[in-house]
């Protein structure tokens, strides 16, 4: 049963919320029960059975638990040893194992078609796994609880679509303690944003998908594509926007704040702004761990004569990965590397403009025309990334 994408998902979801409103109404945190809800809602999920190899066929929820303990060993025995030892050796073998299972699943079906160890949600709780090993190098992470470990990767609201959290935030709304009247709040937090994902998926998406993107997408011509192009786009974000709705809803029931993954991104007036309003989480993730560390190790070993190059460069690294994160085909790629090019033109001209004063303005017009070109560009990008430009 795929999350959120049928009314009996969230039929049988009831099954784990209706304990999580009664404890929460007798001021109780439910810490047990996120971790019993979690496992009832994955057993649910993943019980189906799931071919590996040809003849090999597990129940999915295994091959769900296998890779959790498996990556709660690793980042324990990271932990043991970057106490002993904070080799930078011992760092990467860590970060490179804890990326070996989505690797595998990415990889091996190009050599191997009948491979099939991925499962849904995978790539999601990986970036959490990373952001374990990373928390451990930087001295920020020094103890691993297996529930409370498991709890964060195997948390159930956010296990398929996101948003991604960080370990630091989940702990903190693990450890605290939740009174009647917090619960209240989160409850109608909750329920604003879960209607707000009906809304968007089920109603908006819906309505977009058949009378507008399904009918266009069979037609050739320039005028359908671009009006393709406008229908994938909205139809993307209420669908994407929508799951994440209703995981950020669910996770407030269980005393957990996701943090949100999209802030009205069509209104935004360069594209620099938009990664702060599109996919937050996965944006930031990417920004922390991938871009400034980059830019950072480039500037302390000189790897390019000026600050701006590494820069650029740290754009296309980490927007490349994030094009190959969502997939091989040569479009997910072209979509990353396409919005890196956007960054570094977007620093480029900013800096030109700045000193040769040659456009610039201020007031409703301008911000207006500044939306208007940024979205169009977005527009584009997601064009590419449909895999319909060609």
């Amino acid at each position: 049963m795929i999350p959120y994408t049928s009314f009996s998902y969230f039929i049988v979801s009831l099954i784990v919320l209706l304990p999580a409103l009664l404890l929460g109404l007798l001021g109780r945190f439910q810490r047990s029960w996120i971790i019993l809800a979690s496992l009832v809602m994955l057993a649910i999920q993943y019980w189906a059975p799931h071919k590996i190899w040809d003849g090999v066929t597990i129940r999915g929820i295994w091959l769900v638990f296998g890779f959790a303990i498996f990556q709660w060993l690793l980042a324990l025995g990271f932990l043991r040893l970057r106490r002993v030892s904070p080799n930078h050796w011992i760092y990467t073998g860590a970060l490179l194992l804890s990326l070996l299972p989505m690797a595998c699943a990415k990889f091996l079906p190009l050599f191997f078609p009948n491979y099939g160890l991925a499962f849904l949600g995978l790539s999601y709780i990986t970036f959490r796994c990373l952001d374990v090993i990373i928390g451990i190098q930087d001295g920020l992470v020094q103890f691993l609880p297996p529930f409370r470990y498991l709890a964060f990767l195997l948390f159930f609201p956010t296990i398929s679509s996101g948003p991604i959290d960080r370990s630091r935030r989940f702990e903190i709304d693990w450890k605290r303690e939740r009174s009647r009247s917090e619960f209240l709040q989160d409850m109608d937090a909750g329920i604003q944003r879960i209607f707000t994902g009906f809304l968007y998926k089920f109603i908006l998406a819906a309505l977009i998908k058949t009378y507008w993107m399904d009918p266009v997408a069979s037609q050739s011509g320039l005028l359908p594509a671009l009006s393709y192009m406008y229908a994938f786009s909205f139809y993307l974000f209420f669908d994407f926007a929508g799951y994440s709705a209703f995981a950020i809803g669910f996770s407030y029931v269980f005393g957990i704040h996701t943090p949100e993954n999209f802030n009205r991104p069509f209104l935004s007036p360069n594209i620099r702004e938009f990664w702060n309003r599109w996919h937050i989480t996965l944006s930031w993730w990417f920004r922390d761990y991938v871009y400034s560390r980059f830019v950072l190790n480039a500037l302390k070993g000189h790897w390019f004569k000026s600050k701006y190059t590494a820069s650029y460069a740290g754009f296309f690294v980490s927007f490349g990965l994030m094009g190959l994160w969502h997939g091989l085909a040569w479009h997910y790629i072209a979509y990353g590397l396409y919005h890196a090019a956007l960054m570094v033109s977007q620093d480029w001209w900013g800096r030109w403009n700045k000193e040769h004063h040659l456009i610039g303005g201020k007031g409703i017009v301008w911000k207006a025309s500044s939306i208007f070109v940024t979205f169009n560009f977005v527009c584009f990008g997601l064009l590419i990334f449909s895999g319909r430009l060609f």
